[in-house]
């Protein structure tokens, strides 16, 4: 049979239809297996075979860790952090407690769920009110690196209270972070973010981060070279949920204490690979 040009046309339509189906399946189903979750259908206190409790306060000074904030985090504490209808609460409080004025919760999951690459999942409410500081995190697991900031920190969504239609996305390098203003970082509009929930989602791959916010993608950060100074984001990393108050970022314009108690509420965290 003669190959006409008309068939050969059809047949690179053909071709490209499928090509074009195949890399947008990919994409699609990239992430498409779970390998972690908690959904929070259990009431009480959160999962221990899941989550661990970083107890301390929030001064770097005495316990290694933090950004001078004053509250004291607890732990296996109803008060500061439980699972009520299908939703994990973390709650602050004004109270002394332990020399601290405020208590909180941070949750971890160290050695419970550690990850290299993937996509990471959080439906949460952040809130509202001048000195909160909830914030949804990674950390690498081993510092394989060296300790912060060179190897690493993964900031999937913060707020804080003073800028309340703001959301943050940053990643934190050892040449890229806080300290020296070079954070990369997107600061994206999130009207009435202490009103309703959120997806907060990253893609992670071998040499990417795909920030996004509701399933729409807000913020890239690209592996520019094989420097670790760079790109420390070859080791596995935990997740840590948190409500900091006041700091050297959630305190900037001061605590408002007419809004205690106040809440962080998270409906699940998944994570595929």
């Amino acid at each position: 049979m003669m190959f006409t040009f008309s068939m050969y046309r059809a047949y690179v339509v053909l071709i490209t239809f499928y090509l074009f189906v195949g890399l947008s399946l990919s994409a699609q189903f990239q992430y498409n297996s779970l390998v972690w979750a908690d959904e929070f259908d259990r009431p009480g206190l959160p999962d221990t075979s899941k989550w661990s409790y970083d107890r301390g306060n929030g001064c770097p000074k005495l316990c290694g860790w933090g950004n001078n904030e004053p509250q004291f985090y607890t732990s296996n504490r109803k008060e500061n952090a439980r699972v009520v209808n299908g939703e994990l609460i973390i709650e602050a409080h004004k109270e002394n407690y332990e020399g601290a004025p405020y208590t909180s919760a941070r949750l971890s999951t160290r050695q419970k769920g550690d990850w290299a690459y993937g996509r990471i999942v959080v439906r949460a409410l952040m809130p509202n009110g001048r000195g909160t500081w909830p914030a949804i995190w990674m950390l690498p697991t081993e510092n394989k690196y060296g300790n912060w900031p060179k190897s690493g920190e993964i900031d999937i969504a913060e707020t804080v209270g003073y800028q309340k239609d703001t959301l943050h996305q940053t990643i934190h390098t050892d040449l890229y972070n806080g300290m020296y203003r070079t954070q990369r970082t997107k600061l994206i509009p999130l009207p009435g973010h202490g009103s309703g929930f959120h997806e907060y989602a990253i893609e992670w791959s071998e040499d990417r981060f795909d920030y996004y916010l509701d399933g729409t993608k807000t913020f890239t950060f690209s592996k520019e070279a094989s420097d670790t100074r760079k790109w420390p984001f070859d080791q596995p990393f935990h997740l840590l949920l948190n409500m900091a108050i006041g700091g050297d970022f959630g305190g900037k314009k001061g605590i408002d204490d007419s809004i205690f108690p106040v809440q962080m509420r998270v409906d699940y965290v998944r994570i595929y690979k």
